[in-house]
């Protein structure tokens, strides 16, 4: 008789298909929120991720912090974690505390971390160094925040909102890029950072990171006049 094992293998199937199901039912879920979230940012522009093709190797830099000391991707670390944020944007508000918990944990596992602020400070100087410098302090950021000022990196990353983020391997293959959590200024969905935290989990125990990733939602990188990527 086959009828316990076809059973077996009937639930499993359901369970799988209830999964995919969910996770897209999640995703639509996420997106109507962040819709709604944006209609109320009262014309702020909200702007999700390119989605950079993963594998793709990571940029390399050398960027000034707020002090002027220049710092570039470390030679070796077993992950890396590089987030586009700035001052002022409410959805990097939102998520600066656990942005600062990432900074604290993740270091003591070799994760090579940096925060890279891209907006055109001429046009918003509340992006520019010395609120950059206040900023770090009052949030308790100790990973290099650094100010991209001719917008250069930000384009090789194909960076499009704050906060934006890109997980890298310790070869620094891209092995996630999007949002950090499905947490948003205008719901209720706790700011845990489990979706850029599985990723950096995954790659610390050899795992696969799930392709199914989820694009990060915010403000528009604050472009130069005449300086817009092709993507905007």
């Amino acid at each position: 008789m086959q009828t316990n094992n076809d059973d077996n293998d009937s639930c499993k199937a359901d369970n799988g298909i209830a999964l995919v199901v969910g996770r897209f039912v999640q995703t639509i879920l996420y997106r109507f929120i962040d819709a709604s979230s944006s209609h109320k940012m009262q014309g702020m522009a909200a702007t999700e991720s390119q989605m950079l093709e993963l594998g793709t190797r990571a940029p390399d830099f050398a960027l000034p912090d707020f002090d002027g000391n220049l710092h570039s991707l470390a030679e070796s670390a077993s992950a890396y974690l590089v987030m586009f944020i700035c001052n002022h944007c409410p959805f990097v508000k939102h998520v600066s505390q656990e942005l600062a918990r990432l900074g604290q944990e993740f270091p003591d596992r070799s994760v090579a971390i940096y925060a890279i602020n891209s907006n055109d400070i001429v046009k918003y100087p509340d992006d520019g160094p010395e609120s950059m410098r206040r900023e770090a302090l009052e949030q308790g950021y100790s990973f290099p925040y650094l100010l991209d000022a001719d917008q250069s990196v930000a384009k090789a990353y194909k960076a499009a909102c704050t906060p934006d983020f890109y997980v890298f391997d310790s070869e620094r293959a891209l092995v996630y890029r999007g949002q950090l959590d499905g947490g948003r200024p205008s719901n209720n969905v706790p700011v845990d950072g489990r979706d850029v935290r599985a990723a950096l989990d995954a790659v610390l125990e050899g795992r696969d990171v799930s392709a199914d990733q989820v694009p990060s939602i915010g403000c528009n990188i604050k472009w130069q006049p005449g300086n817009e990527p092709d993507y905007y």
